[in-house]
């Protein structure tokens, strides 16, 4: 039987797999490696996946634990990949320093398109290789337009199903199968790690007794509100005030849904100080803001708190509440983000676009109040064909053959709906419905007329096409 070697950067990720092997999603093997991916920029002080709370629970479904950090240094593994001419040498020392000798190998990854995950496949090119996705970029198209030669072995993308009614566009174009993970074996392992997990440490609750009985008496359900922080300005999709500010948002929303009791937590990277906005609300208000600084999953917090309302931007974890907990949700600040998002092409457009377009405004009480999960035939109907043009347009050379779908689905839509989650400039560039006039619709497919604008714009950066015309 083959070496199964599973990829994981992330504590969501490894219990991804650890339901994963429980569900039997994975087939038998003779060893199962479980290698962990340190990918903060400063990994040689920041604690890794093994050192995570809760990890000894995940590190019982495999044979062994291994550290590709170490197996690289001092390289990163987020930027570092091999030349092609050291492959071979390469996979000959892995296979030596992991005992592998001429054992079959089969790979599971995370992130196909960038390192550590494709320089893994690409250093072992004989092994079938299965990608696994724990949150909503799966939706999304790939990134990047990979080799057949890497594309092709890839035999499935294994998908927690966060929007069920919905396929996945990544990996795609090379025909590859989407299999979602069903939600008892994840629950199952999510509960185990809110079991072992270590709460304490959040800022004025006694330890975990205390965090069970936080109530919110003067609350619509008695219960106190969680808020998912998501560090949005180290991604450059935000400025640091405005995300404080859009933390402070949440507070008065939930204030407004008459809510007294709140949780805020912060994204495990971002400073504590993008907490200051929220607690200076919440003061002003009259409410109980409590930080929970304990470096534990959201989803921890779901089973342990069981809160009245979730409230985020567009994480992943505010669809595994509402779709896996069966908690009410809102979204705020998603039309901020939209509206700059660049470049066009970026990967978190999809996961804003589906929260955006599931999840009811927290501005919005009556909409709050009011929501329920689409089932899969609502969310077939109505969301299939917008994921289809979103990514279309994101990505129309990996997904050519989609064209079709994506014209019939902006076909029928017009105005601010349309617009919402493309650019009318994008559609014009592609020749979509929405974009220029239909009688001018020919333009931008016209080569004589592209032509001319790159040749204007070649002039203009060397100063030499003279003054726009007024």
């Amino acid at each position: 039987m083959p070496t199964q070697i599973f990829l994981a950067s992330t504590l969501y990720g490894a219990a991804t797999l650890a339901a994963g092997i429980d569900a039997g999603a994975f087939p038998p093997a003779g060893r199962r490696v479980l290698l962990t991916s340190n990918h903060a920029v400063t990994a040689e002080v920041t604690p890794g996946l093994a050192d995570l709370p809760g990890f000894a629970v995940l590190r019982a479904r495999f044979d062994e634990v291994l550290d590709w950090n170490a197996v690289i240094a001092p390289q990163h593994p987020s930027t570092w990949a091999p030349r092609a001419e050291d492959v071979p040498l390469w996979e000959r020392q892995l296979r030596g320093l992991w005992g592998l000798g001429d054992e079959r190998v089969e790979l599971v990854v995370e992130s196909l398109q960038v390192p550590p995950a494709q320089t893994l496949c690409r250093l072992f090119p004989g092994a079938a290789i299965d990608v696994y996705a724990d949150g909503l970029m799966s939706y999304g198209p790939t990134r990047f337009r990979l080799e057949p030669q890497l594309g092709t072995r890839v035999r499935r993308v294994l998908h927690p199903d966060l929007v069920p009614g919905l396929e996945p566009l990544l990996l795609t174009e090379f025909g590859v199968r989407s299999e979602p993970l069903p939600a008892e074996p994840l629950l199952k392992v999510l509960a185990e790690l809110a079991e072992r997990a270590d709460l304490e440490g959040l800022e004025g609750v006694e330890g975990v007794a205390g965090l069970e009985g936080l109530a919110d008496p003067e609350g619509p359900a008695g219960r106190p509100v969680l808020l998912l922080g998501q560090y949005l300005s180290a991604l450059d999709l935000m400025t640091p005030d405005e995300e404080e500010r859009l933390h402070g948002d949440m507070v008065r929303g939930a204030h407004a849904l008459g809510h007294r009791v709140l949780v805020f937590k912060p994204h495990p990277g971002a400073p504590a100080a993008y907490s200051r906005e929220a607690e200076r609300e919440a003061e002003l208000l009259g409410v109980r803001l409590i930080v929970a600084a304990a470096p534990v999953l959201a989803e921890t917090l779901y089973q342990r708190l069981r809160p009245a309302l979730v409230v985020g931007c567009f994480s992943t974890g505010l669809l595994t509440a509402a779709t896996l907990y069966g908690l009410p949700v809102a979204r705020t600040g998603t039309d901020t983000v939209l509206a700059r998002l660049t470049p066009y092409a970026n990967s978190n457009r999809v996961p804003l676009a589906l929260v955006d377009a599931l999840l009811p405004d927290l501005a919005d009480p009556d909409a709050v109040r009011a929501w329920t999960p689409p089932g899969p035939e609502r969310v077939r109907a109505e969301l299939a064909g917008l994921l289809t043009a979103v990514g279309f347009t994101m990505q129309p050379r990996i997904l050519a053959a989609r064209r079709a779908e994506a014209e019939a689905h902006l076909a029928g839509r017009a105005g601010p709906e349309a617009l919402r989650y493309v650019t009318r400039r994008r559609l014009t560039v592609l020749g979509l419905p929405g974009g220029v006039p239909a009688r001018l619709a020919f333009l931008p497919r016209s080569p004589r007329v592209r032509r001319a604008v790159r040749r204007l714009a070649r002039l203009r950066r060397t100063g030499r096409a003279g003054p726009p015309l007024s």
